[in-house]
């Protein structure tokens, strides 16, 4: 009886020491994942200068120092650490045609992954709130959303995505894992860490369920609702002329959602039983990769502010330059 819960303590033992997890990536030929590789590290690139622009035009001009552009600011922070928690592995992958990483790195991926939409989507809820106040709301407008809830808001979005997402990333961690320890993707999300469990994971997917309903099911719907109240006060205003003005302070933020939930329901709510492996990761890409550099382009095309803050640092510059210029001339 003894040597019985030995062995199975053993075999418990042995099934869950997975050190290490091995990413197949694109399984493509050589050439494609050069091309990949070179455009991949032209979007991280492209997406830490965007967004880290906006971080400072927001910072340097005073004109900025809004709520809507306090939030635009947090939203690319989340974007920074979306695109360097999956970009750099990424790119090793598809340079090497495959990569390594340790279990628990593994998991800290997914964790901060998680973290960083979970984040997203309520920013983009309270920024949906802000737009409604200006617009429904706009004489007390400022007395309502001042600096102290500004980061109250903010802080209560990073604090729930931390904690709740903390919650779901320990279950998933104490999860058995027998392997193979091959993941055919190109980082650590939920579904190819579950495909790795040789536990019952019914406990995480209900869990999962439950932690969406206040960050992504109630957000989404207060969001719709806002905006039905926008349109609406959009709609009263008589001349076209207010109505174009009214529209446009919140078109970018609603391209943003918009481009958000649809590739947040096509990857994860559609059926994927027809779908490839190929097409899976691709979207994935899309989402991961794409969504983070589309928000400062959104936000620096269609918004006139950001256009008048980035021509004033040009012309500062400019100034430094030629200043710094005259300076060598007369040393020299």
């Amino acid at each position: 009886m003894a040597s019985n819960m030995s062995l199975e303590k053993g075999a418990k033992y042995n099934r869950t020491i997975m050190k290490e997890v091995h990413f197949l990536g694109f399984q493509t030929s050589k050439d494609v994942n050069i091309f990949v590789f070179i455009f991949l590290l032209m979007f991280y690139i492209l997406t830490l200068g965007g967004n880290l622009l906006i971080i400072i035009l927001v910072s340097y001009n005073k004109t900025l120092h809004t709520p809507m552009y306090f939030f635009l600011t947090q939203l690319s922070f989340s974007d920074i650490l979306l695109t360097t928690d999956i970009s750099p592995n990424f790119l090793y992958i598809l340079l090497y045609e495959g990569g390594t990483m340790n279990f628990t790195i593994c998991i800290f991926q997914y964790y901060i992954f998680i973290v960083t939409e979970c984040t997203e989507c309520l920013l983009l809820t309270i920024m949906s709130y802000d737009r409604y106040l200006a617009i429904c709301n706009p004489l007390h407008y400022m007395s309502i959303m001042n600096k102290l809830l500004c980061m109250k808001l903010t802080m209560f979005s990073w604090l729930l995505s931390i904690g709740s997402m903390l919650i779901s990333t320990i279950t998933i961690a104490n999860l058995d894992f027998c392997g193979p320890n091959l993941i055919n993707h190109f980082f650590c999300d939920v579904s190819p860490l579950l495909n790795l469990s040789c536990s019952d994971t019914f406990v995480v997917q209900l869990e999962m369920v439950l932690l969406s309903v206040p960050i992504l099911f109630l957000p989404f719907l207060f969001i719709v609702i806002s905006y039905i109240y926008v349109i609406l006060a959009i709609l009263k205003i008589p001349s076209n002329t207010g109505k174009q003005k009214a529209f446009s302070t919140c078109s970018s933020h609603l391209t943003v959602v918009s481009i958000f939930y649809v590739t947040l329901i096509v990857i994860y709510d559609l059926p994927t039983s027809g779908q490839s492996l190929t097409i899976s990761k691709l979207m994935s890409l899309l989402y991961t990769v794409g969504t983070p550099l589309m928000n400062p382009i959104i936000y620096s095309l269609r918004n006139k502010d950001m256009k008048i803050a980035f021509s004033k640092i040009k012309k500062v510059l400019k100034t430094c330059s030629c200043d710094g210029s005259k300076r060598w001339t007369v040393t020299e």
